[in-house]
């Protein structure tokens, strides 16, 4: 079973504190989501533990092993993906050529057709297609996402994977989260309340720090009707 666990996790800017003194201990085979207010932290945390961002203080942990000072490529190499709020565009790669750098391997045309379709596309409309600014930006999300899938990582990580996603592909979304928990350790930042109710954890940042975490049951419990609302917002 994976492990992956945060010790001690603090990440300053000058003289202004992000995170400070994070404690998680995250398994397999669970769908995690870390939610809060805007500047709660949540994307800084998830770029640290994907090695976009080194840690100002403290350790990761991965299998027992550190890994806090590996880059973004080396975590690659051990079973990470990460999909970012704002998808990177590739000039002169096409959809096909993406998915088959994920897979680590060529990749089948049915092979492509089963990730993408899993996005709500169809294959022959996209595997030609260069991943930049032609596609739009629900195409671009649902693209890296299905790259993400192809990795078939230990740990995947998505962030605010809903944004520019529309209401049918959403609930592709929600589906696809569900798949995914069943074989890695899932991670998603987001303040939307459909996902929130399909996590296994829930962890709240608040002020730099973990203000809760606990089991779906335990934390919406606690939560009033309109905090999701408020989140989007940015208050709380």
């Amino acid at each position: 079973m994976n492990k992956l666990e945060l010790i001690d996790i603090s990440y300053k800017v000058e003289d202004k504190t992000i995170l400070e003194n994070i404690n998680l201990t995250l398994f397999d085979k669970t769908l995690y989501v870390i939610t809060g207010k805007n500047g709660s932290g949540k994307t800084t945390l998830a770029k640290i533990i994907m090695g976009i961002l080194k840690p100002t203080s403290g350790k990761i942990f991965f299998n027992d092993k550190d890994i806090t000072f590996l880059d973004i490529d080396q975590r690659a190499k051990i079973g990470f993906a990460f999909a970012f709020q704002q998808p990177i565009k590739f000039k002169g790669i096409t959809v096909k050529k993406l998915l088959n750098i994920s897979h680590n391997q060529e990749n089948k045309i049915l092979d492509c057709c089963d990730y993408l379709s899993k996005v709500g596309l169809c294959a022959r409309d996209y595997i030609d297609r260069e991943f930049n600014n032609n596609l739009s930006g629900g195409e671009l999300k649902r693209i890296e996402i299905a790259t993400v899938l192809a990795r078939k990582a230990n740990v995947c990580i998505f962030d605010e994977p809903e944004a520019g996603i529309d209401l049918w592909n959403f609930d592709n979304l929600l589906t696809i989260f569900d798949e995914q928990k069943k074989e890695s350790l899932c991670i998603v930042i987001s303040h939307e309340e459909k996902i929130l109710e399909l996590a296994d954890n829930i962890i709240i940042l608040n002020n730099a720090n973990v203000e809760k975490q606990g089991t779906k049951k335990e934390i919406l419990a606690n939560l009033s009707s309109n905090y999701c609302s408020k989140l989007k917002r940015g208050k709380q």
